[in-house]
């Protein structure tokens, strides 16, 4: 996973408070006598110790990520592990109760739903972003860059044929397509599969992979490739890839936000235990973080924050589960 610019963000944050520690000690025994120090202050809570876990989709991850650190400023004794094996993979955790929240870039299905209920383990639904799911071609690729969603569906549909891109376009070359996508555990996978596929097989010639760095790697080394994943992927490697307009639409923050780049713009979801929050203290002051700053890490690492008050209803959810 790469660093994101979030890190940049932290290490200022870090100068700033180091600049501020180096008044007199007279001034320091007076911050001390004070009723919190700054990290404490920064998180409106007393310093906590205990664990949180949590597990899948790997679009939302660098939200996590950027989270899990700022957050560890400010509650060092917490220890947040966060895996990244999809979405599927994440509700399957979350599921079997070894997870205390689960990260999706689709919406639970009533299938996992009813999993879940048959568990015992009940749950709250958080939206933290929107995601532009965005389709990508290799840079020399100078006549695929805009596509229609029929043209996506005779793409991606597996049909049985070898395809070539003059099979979409008689103008375009006599050359065979390379594909990429995210594996079937993933939501990214899913939400394509339902606004795309409508439920028909991907093309069988496709490279499947749960991690959306392989993909970018594997559509910016072939000049025939093309590929899907979440924006801020796309964002952190757009020198070496470009995006397709769909329908004559970029992906944009703009577009995302207000729906234009539609079918593929998405919420990005957090998925949390309603025991974990209400018997781990640690567990529900992380969950309390994450929505008071999930708006600017989703800015930070490329997606695009949700409306305040979507943050505010998922606060006043939240408070109601202590």
């Amino acid at each position: 996973m790469k660093k994101w610019k979030y890190l940049t963000m932290t290490a200022v944050l870090g100068s700033a408070l180091l600049l501020g520690a180096c008044g007199s000690e007279t001034e320091s025994e007076e911050a001390t006598n004070g009723s919190q120090t700054t990290e404490t202050a920064a998180a409106g809570d007393a310093q906590l110790t205990g664990s949180v876990s949590g597990d899948g989709s790997s679009t939302v991850a660098p939200i996590t990520e950027g989270l899990v650190e700022e957050y560890a400023g400010t509650q060092p004794d917490v220890k947040v592990s966060v895996g990244v094996s999809g979405t599927g993979g994440g509700f399957e955790k979350f599921i079997a109760g070894e997870t205390d929240f689960s990260n999706a870039s689709r919406p639970i299905k009533d299938e996992e739903k009813a999993k879940l209920d048959e568990a015992g383990i009940e749950y709250t639904e958080f939206q933290v972003a929107y995601d532009g799911l965005t389709v990508v071609v290799n840079p020399e690729n100078d006549w695929a860059t805009e596509l229609t969603v029929d043209q996506l569906k005779k793409l991606w549909i597996e049909d049985g044929t070898t395809k070539k891109w003059s099979d979409i376009d008689p103008s375009w070359p006599a050359e065979e397509i390379v594909f990429y996508s995210p594996g079937t555990d993933s939501g990214t996978y899913d939400y394509f599969d339902e606004v795309i596929l409508d439920g028909s097989d991907l093309v069988k010639s496709a490279t499947l992979s749960e991690d959306d760095n392989v993909l970018v790697q594997g559509v910016a080394a072939d000049k025939n490739a093309i590929g899907f994943f979440g924006f801020a992927y796309y964002l952190e490697n757009q020198n070496k890839l470009t995006a397709v307009k769909v329908d004559g639409v970029e992906p944009t923050n703009e577009t995302i936000e207000s729906g234009e780049y539609t079918p593929l713009s998405r919420p990005l979801f957090v998925y949390a235990k309603n025991s974990a929050l209400k018997d781990n203290e640690a567990f529900y002051d992380f969950m309390k973080f994450t929505l008071e700053n999930a708006g600017e890490m989703a800015e930070t690492v490329g997606y695009v924050k949700l409306p305040d008050a979507k943050y505010t209803e998922g606060l006043t959810a939240l408070e109601g589960l202590k």
